[in-house]
């Protein structure tokens, strides 16, 4: 869950660069200067007596109210641009662009980190640093040619490595990560195909990494909070306990775990492998969104009330298609992204995201 939303950012963070000239700089310092001091732009909302601004011509207009961004290239990570999920910040993993961008809006480009998108890999995830007003840095969990890292964008400059050497497979690149507090940034990594990578201690595959620091250089390494996950890996953490829960897909079933102190315990399991590409939670219910099945489901978050896990229930099916990440916002709002332009049947309009309430959410609107 996003600890602060944002509003419609117009500055553009273009890293350029190989990455043989972002290891030589990666010790230039902190980042370059940024002289320019470009304010952000509030999202106008219409009156309520105005009438709704008619479509603008051209083929990315979807007719379904709920999609809030079209024509974009294949899709990573997703999160809401303001405080009701009508703004979207969405990785196009293929290209390695952050675009924000709004219903009948102009995409704009956040930063864009050059990235090898070679079987599931490129611009896999990112997060805001949590003083982004201040310092406009994002940080961003990508493939190289080489290997998965971190690496941290700043306006005009070029990404400078905060992690590296976290393994590269054909598949299984696909992770996750968040800000828990300030001075923690926790990731998630996929197996890179590998099960055994992912239950070694010396390898940075299939784990929960607790990143610390994020100087541009050599680093200390993250400390392991879990370890065997599997490929597909979606953090979502639970904005009113704190509790992490984890999806991952496994070469026998998906899975649904919560990360607890001795380690990852399952909540649930699907045999079938419907492939799990996001999950959420918000409104006391975790929520997963499925790629081959185009399918939304929901668990009940457990309590201590009620601990027991009942089996999900779908709530969307086969409305969007192929489904990728997801995110939740506290007033119940989701907002997932589409993967129908590498497998699905793409629209004229895909990939797209979309902002859905649950039929069981009740919408803050206050």
């Amino acid at each position: 869950m996003v600890g602060a939303t944002l509003g419609l950012l117009v500055i553009t963070a273009s890293g350029c660069a190989d990455f043989t000239e972002q290891d030589r700089a990666q010790d230039a310092g902190a980042w370059s200067a940024n002289n320019e001091s470009p304010a952000r732009q509030e999202q106008p909302r219409p009156s309520p007596t105005e009438p709704p601004a008619p479509p603008p011509p051209g083929p990315c207009v979807d007719p379904d109210p709920a999609v809030i961004a079209t024509c974009l290239q294949s899709t990573g990570s997703v999160m809401p641009g303001d405080d009701r999920g009508e703004v979207t910040v969405v990785a196009e993993r293929t290209t390695g662009k952050i675009i924000t961008t709004k219903r009948y809006g102009p995409h704009r480009v956040l930063a864009t980190a050059p990235v090898d998108a070679s079987g599931d890999g490129g611009l896999i995830d990112f997060a805001f640093s949590p003083t982004y007003d201040q310092d406009r840095l994002i940080y961003a969990l990508i493939t190289t040619p080489a290997d998965n890292r971190i690496v941290r964008l700043a306006p005009n400059d070029v990404p400078k490595p905060i992690l590296v050497g976290i393994p590269k497979g054909a598949t299984g690149n696909m992770g996750s990560m968040y800000f828990r507090t300030p001075g923690e940034l926790i990731v998630a990594t996929g197996n890179a195909g590998s099960p055994a990578a992912a239950t070694d201690p010396s390898s940075l595959a299939g784990k929960i990494l607790a990143v610390t620091s994020f100087r541009s250089g050599a680093n200390p390494p993250p400390r392991v909070l879990a370890s065997g996950l599997g490929s597909t890996v979606s953090l979502c953490p639970s904005a009113t306990t704190g509790t992490v829960y984890v999806a991952d897909q496994t070469a026998t079933e998906d899975r649904v775990q919560v990360l607890e102190q001795s380690g990852p315990k399952v909540l649930w399991t699907w045999p079938d492998r419907p492939q799990i590409a996001g999950c959420a939670v918000t409104s006391g219910a975790i929520f997963v969104s499925t790629t081959r099945t185009q399918r939304i489901e929901a668990l009940s978050e457990p309590t201590g009330e009620q601990p027991a896990i009942t089996p999900p229930a779908v709530v969307l099916e086969k409305r969007y298609g192929a489904l990728g990440r997801m995110v939740a916002l506290e007033n119940g709002v989701l907002q997932f992204a589409t993967v129908n332009r590498t497998s699905g049947r793409p629209v004229s309009t895909d990939d797209r995201v979309v902002r859905w309430l649950p039929p069981s959410s009740s919408e803050d609107r206050t």
